[in-house]
């Protein structure tokens, strides 16, 4: 299973405190399990390998001239080799991510298109957070294994095989939408799984979305998504990551085993095939958002989202008594908070307390005019 944290961010001081929150996936809080294994069983000084790999020749020109200029950075001090695919001298492991399969079920104009791929690796979002202005907007960082993910007060937890563990970057220029790019990421996710659905004939894998950025499946949380980002030459510096649990149950479930309860079609969902099927998505309503705003995915994204008409408790503090209110979500604000509404009729924008592991406990309420 992949596990994260919430983390926060001191550039963007007007956005939504949860912009920078979760990395790949994990249990909820909420769960049955605690959440207490701190990633040690892999050594970080084991050697391992980053491969390159375009869409295109002029991509693939391109992955050779950045192995031959040696100029990425890599995290593990020297333990990290680069190699093109074509120089791969022996077959891959079992279940190893397949490149070919992922770059022939591609079909986008900019995202995606330049792939790096590891077999393990420490972090993705490491590898294209340190390497943007080295690769190409867009690209991808695949890993099979993560033994670094971040997490809350310096913790690092493991990843192990069976999920689908990337980052990817993106250039953005409007900081006040930056935030909202992880609900157009999260909405991505979900309208992946439902084309894959319908091209093989399956039942419906109904992933939903927790706000701000958790993905559920028949109550259980199966994938996250973590947005960071720089300032740097007018322009935001945005890198996505994204861990879905495909193939590896442990500790709550994963989409090929809902799918086995669900159908009894002989198929499974691959990471190839999600991961095309993504980017696909994500670029059609990235085009969208960046054009027309997040208002033209609203209608979408709240009919994949749980919280519709859900009633929630917030906390104020009136004089030294904390009092209690109940309010219900109506959508989201303009800043990508919580809108709410109290039983007075007062609209509100809900905020997490930045405290909180479960952003629905210790919400903050602010009244709108």
């Amino acid at each position: 299973m992949l596990f994260f944290a919430r983390t926060s961010c001191s550039l963007l001081l007007r956005t939504p405190l949860h912009f920078l929150s979760l990395l790949s996936t994990t249990a909820s809080s909420s769960s049955s399990f605690s959440i207490s294994m701190a990633a040690t069983v892999m050594e970080s000084n084991f050697p391992s390998t980053l491969v390159l790999r375009g869409k295109s020749m002029a991509e693939n020109d391109f992955a050779q001239s950045l192995k031959h200029n040696n100029t990425l950075k890599l995290p593990e001090n020297g333990t990290v080799s680069v190699l093109l695919q074509s120089e791969l001298d022996k077959p891959l492991e079992k279940d190893s991510f397949e490149i070919d399969l992922f770059m022939n079920s591609l079909s986008t104009n900019r995202f995606g298109r330049f792939l790096l791929w590891s077999p393990r690796l420490a972090s993705t979002h490491d590898v294209v957070s340190r390497n943007f202005d080295e690769i190409p907007i867009g690209s991808v960082c695949v890993a099979d294994i993560q033994y670094k993910g971040r997490g809350r007060s310096k913790n690092m937890w493991e990843s192990p095989k069976g999920g689908l563990l990337f980052s990817f970057t993106l250039e953005m220029k409007n900081g006040r939408v930056v935030p909202l790019v992880q609900y157009v990421v999260s909405l991505a996710v979900t309208e992946a799984i439902n084309h894959l659905c319908d091209k093989n004939g399956l039942p419906c894998v109904d992933i939903r979305i927790k706000w701000p950025n958790d993905l559920y499946l028949n109550g259980l949380k199966v994938g996250g998504v973590l947005c960071t980002s720089t300032y740097k030459s007018n322009k935001f510096n945005v890198s996505v990551g994204i861990g879905l649990n495909v193939d590896n149950e442990k500790p709550t479930t994963c989409l090929n085993t809902f799918l086995k309860e669900v159908s009894s079609l002989d198929y499974k969902f691959r990471r190839e095939d999600i991961l095309a099927a993504f980017f696909c998505k994500f670029e059609k309503f990235y085009d969208i958002f960046i054009n027309q705003g997040f208002e033209a995915l609203e209608k979408l994204y709240y009919k994949t989202w749980l919280h519709s008409g859900q009633r929630v408790i917030v906390q104020e503090k009136n004089e030294d008594v904390v009092v209690e209110n109940v309010v219900t979500i109506q959508g989201l604000t303009s800043s990508g908070y919580l809108l709410a509404v109290g039983d007075d009729n007062q609209m509100c924008e809900l905020h997490p307390d930045g405290n909180s592991f479960d952003f629905f406990k210790g919400l903050l309420r602010r009244k709108l005019e």
